[in-house]
């Protein structure tokens, strides 16, 4: 891999990832926790086969609540591109209807190494599984690589942002990526229940935020109206133990919050996935020591 200064992300460290590391925390060596058949993503994208997630290291974001905090910060195995694509023709073979790269977007030039390698043999979707935190010019040169795209939208409020993520600035830079996203997708498209093409947007609605949702809501509507994407609204945020620092957050949201959120989603005329109140649950929540041998 060339050595070069990294600015896959809007954070643009400018590090060179093969002596040092930037604030993903990864270096140019593939590292992933686990891969497996997962089968709690959204209905079109889990189907019956479930969905063939591949959980990348680091992350570009530092959000107190993450469920995934052990490999946010780190944990998995390093491996050579020649073993990632191979596992994406292992997920295939499972008989999962898609590939997806969760939390990826640190190794995108490794991805498409692994990509290029096999994609004469893959006959299912590639599937983009984001923060939401991205650079247009990093999803651009994805273009014909990723079939369906399923960013994370988590903030309006800069203040928000940055208070639980780190990440001044999210909004501005997730808007526009998602904006990409659809110029790429082309609409949704389908085979049967099954997604083939398409973006969904996905939004955890934060205790005590629900105005920052709605206003997160208007905005998306705003900028691309609701007919060539899909929604996925959740109640599923389970409080951590990270977030015992954060206590206006260190609560599940009530049914009421959420209600409010879903009635604003539903009048602006979003179609797509709402959650059941009792999502919120540790059952949502992956177990990493389990999944496939890396």
């Amino acid at each position: 891999m060339e050595h070069i200064k990294c600015e896959l992300c809007p954070r643009e460290c400018r590090v060179d990832r093969s002596v040092s590391r930037g604030f993903c925390g990864q270096g140019t060596q593939v590292k992933i926790a686990r891969y497996q058949k997962h089968m709690w993503e959204e209905p079109c994208i889990s189907g019956t086969g479930g969905s063939g997630t591949v959980f990348f290291s680091g992350c570009t974001l530092k959000c107190v609540f993450c469920q995934n905090y052990e490999v946010s910060r780190g944990m998995g195995k390093e491996i050579t591109i020649d073993r990632l694509a191979d596992i994406f023709l292992e997920l295939q073979e499972m008989g999962c209807h898609n590939i997806s790269m969760v939390t990826g977007s640190h190794f995108v030039p490794q991805i498409k190494s692994a990509l290029d390698m096999v994609k004469h043999r893959l006959t299912v979707p590639v599937v983009f599984n984001c923060g939401g935190y991205e650079k247009v010019e990093t999803i651009k040169s994805l273009e014909g690589y990723v079939d369906i795209w399923l960013p994370d939208l988590k903030y309006r409020s800069d203040e928000l942002a940055a208070r639980y993520s780190s990440c001044p600035g999210y909004y501005d830079n997730a808007i526009a990526a998602i904006g990409e996203m659809l110029r790429q997708a082309g609409g949704l498209h389908f085979d049967g229940e099954i997604m083939k093409k398409g973006v969904i947007v996905r939004h955890l609605v934060l205790p005590g935020c629900h105005k920052d949702s709605i206003a997160l809501l208007e905005g998306l509507h705003e900028h691309y109206g609701s007919e060539n994407l899909l929604l996925s609204l959740m109640s599923q945020y389970t409080p951590m133990p990270s977030c015992a620092d954060y206590p206006e957050i260190n609560r599940k949201i009530t049914r009421l919050e959420y209600r409010r959120v879903s009635e604003k989603a539903l009048e602006l005329g979003f179609d797509g996935y709402f959650q059941e109140a009792s999502s919120a649950a540790d059952v949502y929540i992956p177990p990493f020591a389990e999944g496939q041998k890396i």
